[in-house]
């Protein structure tokens, strides 16, 4: 006798669309951090039924960018700078092994890229200046022959570019982002594999650091210019 198999309800691709328009919104900014969002405005507002955004919240709550909120609903999960840098030390431990297997195969990463970046580091579109990072980091993983790097980064980024929009939304790219990225290629095309990780674990150690000091002092500025409600102390 067949296996029983039960009906699915709700199309698979409309809950990965209404979970990629949140995620969307929470990364650019749009749903800000601390945002309350229940099932009924966000199904009115993606003209959807409640089924898929509740499957939706559910796989954001499951990454951890939304949280329970008191009462009903959840509400977008806070940025917190220490949060990121634990994200960056993951992320930084598989771009080391992209950059040293990609150095094995001596690969030639596109000066495009890198063009492309300069491009967008001097302009003032925030998502450019993220899908050039992203972009770079990617073909690293593509270069290195291990379909799991790119898979296992994959999750840590969509942290990232939140955390990075928020950040350069304020403040300028850094001057030197794309000269280290520059240098980085460089060895991978040289087969220089031990230079090719270092290069690449200073690398995502300076974006850390940088990163979340920022990250910081904008959270710090908020929480100062924010008035005291009612009730709270001084």
């Amino acid at each position: 006798m067949p296996a029983q198999l039960l009906s699915i309800e709700v199309a698979p691709d409309l809950v990965d669309q209404v979970y990629r328009a949140l995620l969307g919104a929470i990364s650019s900014g749009a749903l800000a951090p601390g945002e309350r969002l229940t099932q009924e405005d966000i199904a009115a507002r993606l003209a959807v039924s409640r089924q898929p955004v509740l499957q939706a919240l559910r796989l954001l709550k499951k990454d951890g960018f939304v949280q329970d909120a008191p009462g009903r609903g959840v509400l977008v999960a806070p940025l917190e700078a220490e949060a990121m840098r634990k994200v960056y030390q993951v992320r930084g431990a598989l771009d080391v092994l992209a950059a040293r297997l990609a150095a094995l195969q001596r690969f030639r990463i596109d000066p495009k890229l890198i063009e492309r970046g300069r491009r967008a580091a001097r302009g003032r579109n925030v998502e450019a200046m993220i899908d050039a990072d992203v972009a770079f980091h990617q073909a690293i993983y593509a270069a290195s022959g291990n379909p799991l790097i790119g898979q296992s980064a994959d999750p840590h980024w969509r942290h990232l570019r939140r955390a990075m929009g928020a950040v350069l939304q304020a403040e300028p790219q850094r001057e030197s982002l794309w000269d280290e990225h520059e240098a980085i290629a460089d060895a991978i095309a040289a087969g220089d594999v031990e230079r090719a990780a270092r290069l690449s674990d200073e690398h995502v150690s300076r974006a850390s650091d940088a990163l979340a000091e920022r990250l910081a002092l904008q959270l710090a500025r908020r929480a100062s210019a924010s008035p005291t409600r009612k009730g709270d102390k001084a």
